[in-house]
């Protein structure tokens, strides 16, 4: 994961990448989000692992402390953290990153200085079955020295990439035999304990 200029490089692996794909496809009109689970290395963050959390009330404190509680006591075990939060917009036209991504994000940064967001970006899920490029359909977030949420510049690319290299391809074929419908929640979860 060599980087450039001393910038950190974002591995994210494509079971992370697409089960917060799913989840965001699953609930269309609803904003959703969740959080990666991975590690620090040389010059960069490896995303393991991703959390879908929820689609109702997301900036909703009690609901979210528990279940990043959980979530921490879960992976710690087996070596991992919570190394960066997800978001997707409920209008697919948004790109903006909002105050409530943004103070999400701000919470796991206390924990992990590496920490970065994501924001699904719906423009380049839509011309996911036309491109070849294999980018993350993802837009990265990093904070800068003024401690504020910044786009990371055209440099995107390299500085967040998928583990493997066909993991684009293996998304749309989840999309096209709806997978997403087999995504839970912490949403789900606390509505069915089942799940």
């Amino acid at each position: 994961m060599g980087g450039s200029g001393g910038e950190l490089r974002y591995e994210i692996s494509q079971n992370a990448y697409i089960k917060l794909v799913l989840h965001s496809l699953k609930h269309k009109t609803s904003a959703v989000n969740g959080v990666f689970v991975g590690s620090s290395c040389d010059d960069g963050v490896q995303i393991i692992d991703s959390v879908p959390l929820f689609h109702n009330h997301l900036g909703l404190l009690p609901p979210l402390e528990i279940s990043l509680i959980m979530i921490e006591e879960y992976y710690s075990a087996r070596g991992l953290g919570i190394v960066g939060y997800f978001h997707a917009n409920e209008r697919s036209d948004d790109v903006e990153l909002g105050n409530v991504a943004k103070n999400i994000g701000d919470h796991i940064y206390r924990y992990f200085p590496q920490a970065a967001i994501l924001l699904l970006d719906n423009k380049k899920l839509e011309a996911l079955p036309k491109g070849k490029d294999g980018l993350p359909v993802m837009q990265l977030y990093t904070r800068d020295a003024s401690k504020n949420w910044k786009l990371a510049g055209s440099d995107v690319g390299c500085r967040l990439t998928t583990k493997e290299p066909a993991a684009n391809a293996v998304l749309l074929d989840y999309i096209s035999s709806k997978k997403w419908e087999d995504v839970v929640d912490f949403d789900d979860h606390l509505d069915d304990i089942t799940k």
